[in-house]
């Protein structure tokens, strides 16, 4: 039988033809994961620069920004810059992404967990991008911009959990701490898409509807929404003190309890944001700040709850999660 030639070999599977003559190293797989991580959190706070400068409809077609222009045209000014500048990143983040499912096809063992997370963070990319054309063409709907935020935390999610099991192993994962303490986590996390639900609704019903044409709003109060909001983080507060202390009860593991002292520290920067912006009537560097601030809670509830588990790695010398060599990185 004979072998096909190089070529044609990269076109039919281009990353088992890269993988064959690339390996990476446990680092570099680690970097790329982080890599998709930022830009995620990225793409939410560039987001937010579009809303907060009204430039929601800067780009008023999709995936043109105009009828006639691929790009933004300098009759579109400003806001047509921001909005394709935006729509731009895109690509970057795809590339991010990209690189994360190519290092971890390419590593030596193949890491499929590592390449199947990859994948799943770029049909997120994909949806969410379709999302917000859909959001373009229907004039800024709150529903669907709740959504393409919905679905930016998603990936958020998806981005965070790959990048720890970068510092794993691919087997079965083993408990830390006791079963409560691991219910306890689901209620965290769970109380936590509360919170960012109901952030959506805040912003959907909110003064800053993304343009400066009169623009759809969802139907509610929303002081009486950003009341149910602050609820909601109270809620989340007082689940994550519960969880810093019962990890001191238990004496778990000195790395899993300086991720749940670092939830603390974020929510209480968050909560203070959060009320600064409320009673100064929602500046948008604020708001945009509380944007940045509900990425990094969501991630560190998530480091969390998976701090709560381990996989040990089937290879000799491999670091093992909280060794220093991968925390740094």
């Amino acid at each position: 039988m004979h072998k096909a030639p190089p070529t044609i070999g990269a076109v039919l599977n281009p990353f088992a033809y890269i993988a064959d003559r690339w390996t990476p190293s446990p680092r570099i797989v680690r970097r790329a994961a982080l890599a998709a991580l930022v830009m995620s959190v990225a793409i939410v706070v560039t987001g937010g620069a579009v809303r907060l400068t009204g430039s929601g409809l800067g780009c008023d077609t999709w995936p043109k920004c105009t009828d006639d222009s691929l790009i933004a045209t300098q009759a579109q000014g400003f806001h047509g810059a921001i909005e394709f500048g935006n729509r731009m990143l895109t690509y970057v983040l795809s590339a991010a992404v990209g690189w994360i499912i190519l290092a971890a096809r390419s590593a030596k063992p193949w890491r499929h967990s590592l390449t199947k997370l990859g994948w799943v963070q770029f049909v997120i990319v994909m949806a969410n991008a379709v999302l917000g054309g859909i959001t373009v063409m229907t004039g800024l709907n709150p529903y669907s911009v709740a959504g393409h935020f919905l679905l930016a935390t998603a990936l958020i999610a998806v981005t965070t959990v790959t990048w720890q099991r970068t510092a794993e192993g691919d087997t079965a994962p083993r408990p830390r701490v006791p079963g409560p303490v691991r219910k306890l986590s689901w209620a965290l996390i769970a109380t936590t898409l509360v919170l960012i639900a109901a952030g959506t609704v805040v912003t959907g019903s909110g003064p800053h509807a993304g343009d400066s044409s009169e623009i759809r709003r969802m139907p509610f109060d929303w002081t009486a929404i950003a009341h149910v909001h602050a609820v909601a983080a109270w809620l989340v507060c007082a689940l994550a003190v519960a969880m810093w202390l019962v990890l001191r009860v238990v004496d778990a593991p000195v790395d899993t309890r300086a991720r749940a002292r670092d939830l603390l520290v974020v929510l209480l920067a968050q909560g203070g944001i959060g009320y600064v912006q409320f009673f100064t009537d929602l500046p948008e560097i604020l708001v945009a700040a509380h944007m940045l601030g509900s990425c990094l809670v969501w991630i560190a509830v998530l480091r969390v709850a998976l701090s709560l588990r381990e996989r040990p790695s089937e290879q000799a010398g491999t670091p093992a999660q909280g060794d220093p060599q991968l925390s740094a990185v």
